[in-house]
């Protein structure tokens, strides 16, 4: 047993008032009275009260020694030491990922349950010298409180934690801990999770890391991928791939596929140990539409949250094509493609945006688009890299396995422009600004390719009717391929379900307010920017969201977990960093000090109503 508040002791020092108290004589008045009987009574009265003399009744006075001991042991905080070591400062690092919402059994407890069962446990144990520090992880880590003993505070912020639908990540945490330590000084690190990450962390220790493994080998099945394939005849080709943990029993499930609201299709899945069926449907639909995939076992399931997944099928509609006037060969090659509307058309206004912008002229740059190919004009912000010279040139490399060359040859088309490069320029200054070289002439790169974000933009730094392009075989093709990656932007010809986290980029009108309702209850308002696009509404349960706003219905869209490794359940029993530590789960659960203050405190409380018992009882015998 140790005291944490030590120098309480001195209020021992009262047990010397309480003796003199005792003893004092009293004073008694001189009144006459009719009777001696009473006289009994007052010897002994004085009997008592003379100093120095032995007790024959010192219950009362034992009583109170005793409640008073009580008292000042109960101030000097006693707390019985669990550890060799005690902590002042403790971070908690509380794994919230999907995973941890698996039971241990039906009708059982979740892992992340048992988890907050043993912090609060923790916190109940918490001496006024010591502080934690809650910390929850997930794919990112946020801090639930600072370092504190407020036991309230921190029972609160552990009540609020709860799953979210996304795969771990221990490194997110452990940064965050390190960030505290650069304020707070602690030498120690007390982690709880299932284990499911990684063996190996890209992260050099600056503390020690007490890992509390929670959750035991369980049976679970899930979905990790779902997708469709636009087919012939406005049809769709969905894929939906299951996975299960690794002490998963065989068994036969059954998928639905829901399309708004009605089931369209019902399968047989058989699932076993170490397979992963795929099952794939035709579904069809010409305008805008919802799937949902439902998995449905027949036993005990341990995650349910794995076992139902989003897909949003866009509408078919045609490809908005900006095509600069002047490009004369790239419209004949437009043309004998289907699918497309070419802009700008006579005696219509331009829409407001585009799927495809082709141009050669630099005052088009401002028209918003998913994929822009700019011909015979060098980007701004690589014009200190390259300089086009009017010299003959050919392509003496190309990237074959690009989406935009493929079944495309340029080894016999002559270029009448020539990119030179700039002195001290090399392929790394161009990825330094994010492009990349697509093909490239003897003096410098012929195409170049970037992406941003959702956006993508290929230049072609020579111009095509300067060059022999146009009169090869290639150059339809190469029209086609671009129209092909359009396509893919735009989510025409592939789509795939949302995982949570962040929902995909939702175009909608510009410089509005949204109202995002998911589930779990989460309501919360986003605005959109100045292109009409909704970015960065965040995701963190799986389930059916829905966007509502100024001048359109509410617009549904799906967040599933499809991860592979939260469905598994997979555990490590040991983490490697990057200096060599390996750090191994506890065998044991760490155990808190126990504090005895309330236990002192409630057994003084007990005395105190002995002691008043008594004192009643023995002025009701005397009189």
């Amino acid at each position: 047993m140790s005291f944490s508040a030590l120098s309480a002791a001195w209020l021992g020092l009262l047990l010397i008032p309480l003796v003199i108290f005792y003893f004092l004589k009293l004073k008694r008045p001189r009144l006459e009275i009719p009777s001696l009987v009473l006289w009994r009574q007052v010897l002994s009265d004085q009997r008592v009260n003379s100093p120095f003399q032995k007790f024959k009744r010192n219950i009362l006075l034992l009583l109170q020694i005793l409640l008073l001991t009580l008292l000042v042991l109960a101030a000097m905080q006693p707390f019985i030491r669990r550890e060799a070591s005690r902590a002042q400062r403790l971070p908690i690092l509380i794994d919230v990922s999907a995973s941890m919402a698996a039971l241990d059994k039906p009708g059982g407890t979740s892992r992340l349950a048992a988890v907050k069962t043993r912090v609060r446990q923790m916190i109940d144990g918490l001496l006024p010298d010591q502080e934690v520090s809650l910390i929850a992880f997930s794919k990112t880590a946020r801090r639930l409180t600072p370092f504190t003993n407020n036991q309230r505070d921190l029972r609160a912020a552990l009540d609020a934690v709860e799953v979210e639908d996304l795969p771990g990540d221990l490194e997110e945490g452990l940064r965050l801990a390190q960030a505290l330590s650069r304020s707070t000084a602690f030498d120690q690190v007390l982690l709880f999770s299932d284990g499911n990450f990684p063996a190996k962390t890209n992260f050099e220790l600056p503390f020690k890391i007490d890992f509390q493994r929670s959750g035991s080998a369980v049976s679970n099945y899930g979905i990790i991928a779902c997708n469709a394939r636009r087919g012939a005849a406005g049809k769709w080709d969905v894929f939906v791939q299951f996975a299960g943990s690794a002490d998963a029993e065989s068994t036969v499930g059954t998928l639905e596929l829901v399309q708004d609201g009605t089931v369209v299709a019902t399968e047989q899945v058989p699932l076993g140990k170490g397979n992963s069926p795929r099952l794939a449907f035709t579904v069809a639909s010409e305008s805008a539409s919802t799937l949902e995939a439902r998995l449905t076992l027949p036993g005990f399931d341990a995650l349910a949250t794995d076992n139902r997944a989003w897909l949003s099928l866009p509408a078919i509609r045609s490809l908005g094509v900006y095509l600069a006037p002047k490009l004369a060969s790239y419209r004949h090659a437009l043309d004998s493609l289907e699918g497309l509307q070419i802009h700008p058309r006579e005696g219509e206004p331009l829409p407001s945006s585009f799927d495809l912008v082709i141009t050669d002229n630099a005052a088009d740059f401002t028209l918003p688009a998913r994929v822009r190919c700019t011909i015979g004009l060098v980007p701004e912000d690589a014009q200190k890299l390259v300089t086009l010279q009017n010299k003959n040139s050919q392509a003496i490399d190309w990237r074959r396995d690009a989406p935009l060359l493929q079944h495309v040859a340029l080894n016999d088309v002559i270029f009448m422009d020539q990119p030179t490069n700039e002195a001290g320029a090399e392929d790394a200054s161009f990825a330094n600004l994010g492009y990349e070289i697509v093909a490239r002439g003897p003096q410098g790169p012929l195409i170049l390719s970037r992406r941003d974000g959702e956006t993508q933009s290929i230049h072609l730094l020579f111009h095509t009717d300067r060059s022999t392009l146009p009169y090869r075989v290639g150059f339809p093709i190469f029209v086609s391929n671009l129209v092909q990656i359009a396509v893919q932007q735009a989510g025409f010809a592939e789509t795939t379900a949302a995982r949570t986290g962040v929902l995909p980029s939702l175009s909608v009108a510009a410089k509005e307010t949204f109202r995002v309702d998911g589930p779990g209850g989460l309501r919360r308002e986003e605005r959109s920017d100045d292109t009409g696009r909704l970015n960065g509404v965040p995701a963190p349960k799986a389930g059916e969201y829905k966007i509502s706003g100024p001048g359109a219905p509410p617009q549904p869209i799906g967040a599933s977990v499809l991860s592979l490794t939260e469905t598994s359940l997979q555990t490590v029993e040991a983490i490697e960093f990057n200096d060599q530590l390996t750090v191994a789960a506890a065998s044991t659960a760490t155990r808190s000090d126990r504090s005895l203050w309330w236990a002192l405190a409630c057994a003084g409380f007990i005395v105190l109503l002995v002691e008043w018992w008594w004192f009643h009882r023995a002025g009701a015998i005397a009189v």
